[in-house]
């Protein structure tokens, strides 16, 4: 049986594939992700989306345009 290099164990995100430069950008500073934690490029866990980190208010402004949509 194949174990899958990615996926969710206990509700905790992994992906145990080699890291990408594209992807760590992508979880690490993704403007179009809304989500603060975003899961981990290599490993099991989470990781923080920096862009949000550095513009709080347009994550505020972005999350509340999101539930009015």
């Amino acid at each position: 049986m194949q174990q899958s290099r990615k996926g969710r164990w206990l509700g905790v995100p992994y992906d145990w594939r080699r890291p990408t430069l594209r992807r760590v950008k992508h979880r690490w500073w993704n403007p179009r992700d809304l989500r603060l934690f975003t899961p981990k490029s290599y490993g099991w866990g989470y990781d923080l989306n920096l862009y949000w980190v550095r513009h709080p208010l347009r994550w505020v402004r972005a999350r509340r345009a999101a539930l009015h949509r």
